[in-house]
């Protein structure tokens, strides 16, 4: 009975346990068939991931082409080397001493570390920065050292295929690894970043767990959305004339900064623009972040004096042949003198444009004109706003107009700042009829897969600030500047074209205060249209602080650039030439032999002989150095400079070009100082006096007709502007 008694007590409890457990089941079974979801999990969805696989369309970003379709940005494959650690797979990294002493050197890192990223506890290790990216060319070499364990992961980078070419035009794109796409960084890249910017696609399948997919399972497809291409207006080969010139200056005088800008004179479609100090973008080895092209304002100097003569030759107050006195100009408590101090006398005023007078565009912008007129035709030519060019980063200069010098001084380029673009904008007005057009970069974006344009960039007139007249007048007067025996532009003539221009010699200001001094410390620059007859080019070339030689002036880089590329470009565009060449007989140079070491008394007979003027420096007998340098190419009657033995003693240069008295301050490197134009009539070292390295030489010139007395220094204060 006892026996009995506890087997039903037994039965008894395993029915309650089992009917909790099945009641238990049950109801979860039944909220599980009513709610689809586990700890706040959508089975379904859960089904979904498990057997629903997932794989990436890799899409391209856009590429930047140049007007004709030649690449100037494009995606290309790269890769990502990986190595793999995990012993349980059936390749692995099996010695990592011998691996790291192998890839080290081809991925430019310490043997060391990358020993220590493979000895890591991970299944899967990459070797950042010089890991990611590599070249076709790099793989194939690690691929040939057949390193168990180094894999590789498909990827893509942005390549630049021209190096340093139009950099800050283009600009340049880079991965972000947090957002983990290609972000533009700079220039076009970054301004045009949405267009551009590309969406991978996704391809949806059922696989099994090893990703495989399943049999007679659909797909579903989202497309990879490529980014837009974008053609600019830049011309590949003026581009690379530009880049080729401006290498060759930057390695002759290593200036501080250049600037240089080809524009369409009848679109504004920019042809080339690059700048100085320049970046690859591949490398993206960059000094400066602002394109100075579009975004540093400086004055400008007398380039300046082009708007401002067509702003009186438009109002009909330029009177070519109504004569002035050149020199200085009083207004209030400043005098603005000349850049030769002294003037030229009493010259016309279409002289005074030729020679770059600053006292005649006083007299412009106060006596014909008027501050007020003028400062209207700033805004007319847009002088007080942004062009709104299609790159990041544009400044706008500021017209500094407050006081009777300031309007004044702003005729002739200093004191008010504009940037290179504002003077390209301005200019087309002149080479175009008088219309002025809008600057642009970009001629059109195209999407890759329909083939359709989607924008088309079409010429802009900005405004009208001068009549078609006018322009041609201003193109008239311009033409002299480089044709007459008196223009500052004579350097910029090329063979075969009619060129209209103005040079600019602009003041740095220094900043303690007024503006830097010496024979290097300026920006020479050069606004040129060609040809004359129906300009098709406009160029604008701006040389900062070269290292030039005192027997140089600023024209030489500027001219260096200016000149083929504008010979280039019309060429390469077919433009044919207009001028004939003319035959002229060719004085006969002969390479200067070496007279170091030589007789002082022989080697003067000698050149004498052959028709120089020589000059002996010293008292000793036998030459020492001479001037110009054995292989030289010297043409008589030039001016032979030879030094002798023992003291330097001082010639009497009264009489002699600014060019001798350079030679003479280069031969015994001298510092010279100079006062007018024209040839010597008073030195501050008398004639005889032993003379050092580094003495300072200062000499007054003066025309023929003013060489007998010196104009007295004005005791006001002076405003001296731009020297050319």
């Amino acid at each position: 009975m006892r026996k009995h008694k506890h087997t039903h007590r037994g039965a008894a409890i395993c029915f309650i346990f089992f009917s909790l457990l099945f009641f238990t089941l049950f109801g979860r079974f039944v909220y599980l068939q009513a709610t689809g979801e586990v700890d706040g999990r959508v089975l379904a969805d859960e089904a979904k991931n498990r057997y629903l696989k997932m794989q990436a369309l890799e899409a391209k970003r856009g590429t930047i082409f140049d007007r004709h379709g030649e690449v100037i940005a494009e995606d290309i494959p790269s890769y990502t080397v990986a190595a793999v650690l995990d012993p349980n797979m059936p390749q692995h990294v099996t010695d990592p001493e011998e691996t790291a002493r192998k890839l080290a050197p081809l991925l430019k890192m310490d043997v060391a570390d990358v020993e220590r990223i493979l000895k890591k506890k991970a299944h899967q290790v990459e070797f950042g920065p010089n890991g990611r990216g590599i070249s076709q060319t790099l793989k194939r070499k690690i691929e040939a050292l057949q390193l168990p364990g180094i894999t590789f992961i498909r990827d893509s980078k942005r390549f630049y295929p021209n190096g340093t070419f139009a950099s800050y035009v283009v600009g340049y794109a880079q991965k972000d690894e947090e957002k983990e796409e290609v972000v533009g960084k700079m220039g076009i890249e970054k301004q045009f970043n949405e267009q551009l910017k590309e969406k991978d696609g996704e391809v949806y399948y059922k696989g099994d767990q090893q990703g495989f997919k399943l049999p007679h399972s659909d797909e579903t497809i989202v497309p990879p959305k490529n980014g837009k291409d974008v053609y600019l207006t830049i011309d590949k080969k003026i581009q690379t004339f530009l880049e080729d010139a401006m290498n060759g200056v930057e390695k002759q005088y290593a200036p501080k900064k250049m600037i240089a800008i080809v524009a369409d004179a009848k679109t504004g479609a920019i042809l080339a623009m690059s700048t100085r100090p320049s970046f690859n973008p591949n490398k993206r080895n960059i000094e400066n972040y602002l394109n100075d092209a579009i975004a540093y304002p400086y004055e400008p100097g007398s380039t300046m004096k082009i708007f401002t003569l067509a702003a009186a030759v438009n109002e009909g107050v330029f009177q070519a042949n109504e004569t002035y006195q050149s020199g200085s100009y009083q207004v209030g408590s400043h005098r603005i003198r000349d850049h030769n101090k002294v003037g030229w006398g009493k010259i016309t005023f279409l002289e005074g444009v030729q020679r770059s007078s600053n006292v005649a565009f006083a007299k412009i912008v106060r006596e014909k004109l008027g501050e007020d007129r003028f400062l209207q035709y700033l805004h007319r030519f847009h002088f007080n706003e942004p062009t709104g060019i299609e790159l990041p980063g544009e400044k706008v200069g500021n017209i500094l107009y407050r006081y009777p010098i300031e309007k004044v001084t702003t005729g002739f380029g200093q004191g008010t700042s504009v940037t290179p673009i504002q003077q390209i904008q301005a200019a087309t007005a002149i080479a175009n009829g008088g219309k002025m057009m809008k600057p642009y970069v970009v001629d059109r974006i195209v999407d890759p897969d329909s083939g359709k344009t989607v924008v088309k960039h079409e010429p802009t007139v900005v405004d009208t600030p001068i009549s078609k007249e006018t322009a041609e007048k201003v193109l008239d007067i311009l033409e002299t500047v480089v044709t007459s025996e008196n223009g500052t532009g004579r350097p910029y003539q090329i063979e075969g074209y009619r060129v209209a221009g103005k040079t600019g010699t602009a003041q740095i200001p220094d900043p303690k205060g007024g503006y830097l001094t010496g024979h290097q410390n300026y920006i020479f620059s050069f606004l040129g249209m060609a040809p004359r007859e129906n300009p098709r080019l406009i160029m604008y070339v701006a040389v900062q602080q070269p290292n030039i030689s005192y027997t140089e002036t600023g024209a030489a880089p500027v001219s260096m650039i200016f000149n083929p590329v504008m010979k280039n470009s019309l060429q390469y565009l077919n433009i044919q030439p207009t001028v004939q060449k003319k035959r002229e007989k060719k004085d006969k140079s002969i390479a200067l032999p070496s007279y170091v070491g030589q007789s002082v008394e022989q080697a003067a007979q000698s050149l004498k002989k052959q028709g120089f003027n020589v000059t002996i420096i010293g008292k000793g007998t036998e030459v020492r150095a001479q001037f110009p340098k054995a292989g030289e190419h010297v043409v008589a009657p030039d001016r032979i400079l030879l030094q002798t033995d023992g003291h330097a003693m001082m010639p009497d240069v009264t009489g002699w070009s600014l060019r001798d008295v350079m030679k003479l301050a280069d031969l015994l490197q001298l510092k010279p100082s100079f006062i007018g134009s024209g040839y010597v009539f008073r030195q501050n070292i008398a004639p005889g006096a032993v003379v050092k390295q580094h003495d300072y030489i200062i000499v007054e010139l003066a025309k023929p007709s003013h060489i007998d007395e010196k104009q007295q220094e004005d005791s006001e204060q002076q405003v001296d502007g731009p020297v050319d």
